[in-house]
């Protein structure tokens, strides 16, 4: 089963300190390759923490591993991940004449991985 739901990459004080120690260092590749959904929205998915999860769309596609949130924390529909290169791969090269990419309320299909 998938479905669709709304993409937020940002900023996270956990992928700043980690960066501090370096991109190609093991806690980074974990913190931006972890996305962040509400436990809601994992129940009906049939997700548990650290369960990995396929995110899909036009522009590419990529597995992480998530985590829930309290549905107060973060809305149903909505995911988050922090800013790496998981998120890069689902960015569209269009800027909209800004010359960043569109990094905002990105549309993805989320599916359960078997493992």
């Amino acid at each position: 089963m998938s479905k669709k739901m709304i993409l937020v990459p940002g900023r996270s004080s956990k992928q700043g300190t980690t960066l501090n120690q370096g991109k190609l260092k093991d806690e980074y590749t974990a913190v931006t390759s972890t996305l962040e959904m509400n436990t809601n929205d994992m129940e009906k998915l049939g997700l548990v923490d650290g369960d990995a999860v396929r995110l899909s769309n036009d522009t590419g596609h990529v597995t992480v591993r998530c985590i829930g949130k309290k549905p107060e924390d973060l809305p149903a529909g909505m995911l988050f991940i922090p800013y790496g290169p998981p998120s890069s791969c689902l960015m569209a090269s269009d800027t909209a004449g800004s010359g960043m990419p569109l990094s905002k309320q990105i549309e993805v299909e989320v599916e359960k991985i078997a493992t």
